[in-house]
């Protein structure tokens, strides 16, 4: 199956916002070492992206709450089906089902993000000012948008550079190695640390999943994929990667938003995977001003009636010496 139309997408959603820049007097030099006008387009690229994900990313966080009000259920069939897995999982999946729940839709937004990632990876690595003139002219891009963007730069490193580049791919961007290694370095480690930050935040709002299936999902995505960017992220190039450090940042701020409009049940667990959150703290109730109604109070025990002492001067009593002894017969 043919990408081009994912290249032809990602290249005019660019193209249109570095247009946009440069028609409000961003310039296309560049200032301080950066063209800014590329860099707004990359980071507005995110913006455009995340604003036509949003609506997925609302059910991500709703289904999120159906399986968290599920975990009794599922926890009752694992106690009623231990060491049957197989009928476990038919009955967890007839139980999604029913209550129309999807164990998967916490990976979707991720999911359709791929393409978009992939496009603008196949965009810039594109970027070789040695190219035919029919090679600069692919996806939509005319010859001068085409060499603007492939001497755009981030602090005198090539977007088109990256941190494994050979030293004739730098060459052909007039690049300096060292600068662009330390750019990039930079630049993966905060790609790791949002998308560590982005995992967490869900993770802490949320709660672990009892379910070993979603738990292991959620450790895939808190540990697994920032450490696998150690790695893969020497390959991507700077546009790439300030692509997904800005998409982390959107969604930071996003996952803020939605979790304050619909925030985890009591219930979530939080921390370590398998401790829960003991005597979970209730939302205070407000009233129609929006004031927070005081919490109710506990009925006072009735005070214990305190036994009145002998007046001054009175003879001490006591009522066991008053009574007769009784006779044995």
């Amino acid at each position: 199956m043919s990408l081009d139309w994912i290249y032809y997408a990602i290249s005019w959603i660019l193209l249109a916002w570095h247009g946009a820049w440069e028609a409000i007097g961003v310039p296309d030099a560049a200032v301080l070492g950066t063209n800014w006008a590329w860099i707004l387009a990359i980071v507005f690229l995110v913006v455009t992206v995340r604003v036509i994900l949003f609506p997925v990313f609302v059910k991500q966080i709703k289904s999120q709450r159906a399986m968290q009000a599920l975990q009794p259920q599922v926890k009752a069939l694992q106690e009623k089906h231990k060491g049957d897995r197989e009928t476990l999982q038919k009955e967890m999946m007839e139980l999604y089902r029913k209550e129309k729940a999807n164990p998967l839709m916490g990976c979707l937004p991720m999911v359709l993000q791929i393409p978009v990632f992939l496009g603008l990876f196949h965009v810039l690595r594109r970027l070789d000012p040695g190219k035919s003139e029919s090679g600069k002219t692919l996806y939509g891009w005319t010859v001068g948008q085409f060499e603007s963007a492939s001497a755009a730069k981030l602090f005198t490193a090539p977007i088109a550079g990256k941190f494994g580049s050979t030293a004739d791919e730098l060459a052909a961007l007039n690049a300096n190695g060292t600068t662009v290694k330390v750019i990039a370095g930079i630049l993966v480690l905060l790609m790791m640390g949002t998308t560590y930050l982005t995992s967490r935040q869900m993770i802490l709002k949320t709660g672990w999943a009892e379910d070993p299936q979603q738990r292991m999902i959620q450790k895939l995505m808190l540990y697994g994929i920032p450490l696998s960017l150690l790695v893969s992220g020497a390959i991507f190039p700077i546009g790439v990667i300030i692509y997904w450090v800005i998409n982390n940042l959107s969604t930071l701020a996003q996952q803020q938003w939605v979790l304050r409009k619909f925030p985890p049940p009591p219930s979530a667990t939080t921390g370590k995977p398998g401790t829960s959150a003991r005597n979970p703290v209730q939302p205070a109730k407000t009233g129609l001003l929006g004031r927070a109604k005081p919490a109710p109070q506990a009925p006072a025990k009735p005070a214990t009636p305190k036994v009145a002492g002998p007046k001054p001067g009175a003879k001490p009593t006591n009522p066991k010496k008053g009574r007769p002894a009784k006779r044995q017969g």
